[in-house]
């Protein structure tokens, strides 16, 4: 009985380092990524992970796409952008300008934004663009893999 709960232990463990190789070869390939965020300034840690894990996955030399929506939107203004870190995640500034230099693609939730007061006043001068429901389906029938925060 003993060698029996020994071989299925091995066995149980062959099985996860194999499968641990198959997820690090999956990863070697460049991907289309979308990364949902629609946590706004409210919750700063987790707004400036998303940055941070999309600068994460460009500076890995995936393609990166974020679609802002509901508080998010708010994330694109000058204020918050400077002003904006987390608690472990970093400066919003400094993964948005990173992510605008590396060709990271962004779009805001136009309907969000209307609603929460952005405007293209928000927006002069930075690589984004404002977006309808549809083009986040697009977006994400387009990716490889989308995350959301």
């Amino acid at each position: 009985m003993l060698i029996m709960k020994k071989t299925i232990l091995i066995f149980l463990f062959a099985i996860t380092v194999a499968g641990y190789g198959n997820a690090q070869t999956k990863t070697d390939s460049k991907m289309k990524l979308l990364i949902h965020v629609t946590t706004g300034p409210e919750n700063p840690t987790k707004a400036a992970l998303a940055f941070l894990v999309a600068r994460t996955a460009m500076e890995e030399g995936h393609t990166v796409s974020l679609f802002l929506a509901g508080d998010a939107v708010q994330l694109i203004r000058d204020n918050v952008l400077d002003n904006l870190a987390g608690l472990g995640t970093g400066k919003l500034r400094e993964h948005f300008d990173a992510l605008v230099k590396g060709g990271a693609k962004f779009y805001l939730s136009g309907n969000s934004s209307k609603a929460r007061g952005v405007t293209d006043t928000d927006i002069k001068g930075k690589p984004v663009e404002f977006a309808l429901p549809n083009v986040l389906v697009h977006l994400l029938v387009d990716s490889d893999r989308s995350l959301t925060y």
